[in-house]
């Protein structure tokens, strides 16, 4: 006759046995420490101090009392131990670590996830908190194909609201690129995680605004000027400018130069509407130096206009203004003698 059972290896009371009172309490026994099993720790010799009920895993390398016991489940009972050797699938929880384990293939492992499931809140070396249910402290994270492509998908309830990707430094935003209170896709900017600036806005028409790069037109009041060979000149007007530009110091009567904010390449657009001239040449100045950009022109110009672009390397504070040789007379006013600079 089988003399235990078969899983949990509970001894029977055998029929004409005597004291059955400790077959019985054997049985409590293991019972009382694999019902509900919790481990202390996984340690490989026994502790000094142990109470009745504490239990042990014990390591591949025992020691002293438990030498030949690797593996099996330590039970301090009655200032005894019990030995009892785990079965494929058993689970406890691991009171040093804090983590349910399963007993797989002879390892001790995380109790597995399901394959489906859903969370209100899920920390991947993190905690998660109900701003961020999703929240992962990693080197780098992974979203990969099946065989195909992938999508990450943000959606948002209204375009009012929010859809986005935030760059953070020191736990302040820096930089946000998606749909922010619009559904014009955009990249916005902060030096200090408070002010921000858009620097890119792509409308559903797919039209392309960048609001904060570097753009002006600056010119004079309208009316006509006389200039001679070695005057310099500068302007009034800033009908147009973004990104910084603004006038500065005088450079002659009330006009001033034009400062640059950006360091970059710009474009640069000069035009002149020549009303006469004996021979003329209007040449860019940058930071009190004429520079090798500048337009020519002799009698013949009279009553046309000139133009000419450059690509030109500026550095912020730069400071743009004209000098003048030989002996013309320019018209001002909008579209006709000015200078255009936009950064590339």
């Amino acid at each position: 006759m089988i003399e235990q059972t078969s899983r949990l290896e509970l001894p029977y009371i055998l029929p004409s046995q005597a004291q059955k009172h400790v077959t019985h309490n054997e049985a409590l026994q293991r019972l009382d420490a694999i019902t509900q099993l919790t481990i202390t720790s996984e340690i490989s010799e026994p502790p000094q101090d142990a109470e009745d009920g504490d239990c042990f895993l014990i390591a591949s390398t025992p020691t002293g009392e438990w030498e030949r016991q690797a593996g099996k489940i330590a039970f301090r009972q009655d200032d005894a131990w019990i030995y009892i050797v785990p079965r494929e699938g058993w689970q406890a929880w691991f009171l040093d670590t804090g983590r349910t384990k399963v007993l797989h293939e002879g390892r001790w492992q995380d109790a597995p996830l399901p394959a489906t499931g859903a969370f209100q809140q899920l920390g991947v070396n993190a905690s998660a908190d109900v701003e961020n249910r999703l929240t992962v402290a990693s080197p780098a994270s992974l979203f990969t194909n099946v065989g195909g492509g992938h999508q990450v998908k943000v959606n948002k309830a209204t375009p009012a609201d929010t859809a986005s990707l935030l760059f953070q430094s020191g736990w302040s935003g820096r930089a946000e690129m998606g749909l922010a209170g619009t559904d014009s896709f955009s990249i916005k900017t902060s030096a200090n995680g408070a002010d921000w600036k858009t620097a890119l806005s792509i409308s559903g028409a797919g039209h392309v605004i960048m609001p904060q790069r570097p753009v002006a037109r600056a010119g004079r009041a309208s009316g006509n000027v006389s200039h001679t060979a070695g005057t310099l000149s500068g302007f009034t007007d800033l009908p147009i400018q973004q990104g910084g530009f603004a006038l500065g110091n005088i450079v002659a009567e009330t006009q001033k130069d034009l400062v640059v904010a950006v360091t970059g390449l710009y474009l640069i657009t000069l035009s002149l509407l020549v009303i006469s001239s004996s021979g003329h040449t209007v040449t860019i100045r940058i930071n009190d130096t004429s520079s090798s950009f500048a337009l020519s022109g002799t009698a013949s110009a009279a009553n046309g206009m000139q133009s000419a672009s450059f690509i030109v390397p500026l550095n912020e504070k730069d400071r743009i203004s004209l000098a003048h040789g030989g002996i013309c007379q320019l018209a001002y006013g909008p579209g006709k003698t000015e200078i255009s600079l936009a950064m590339l």
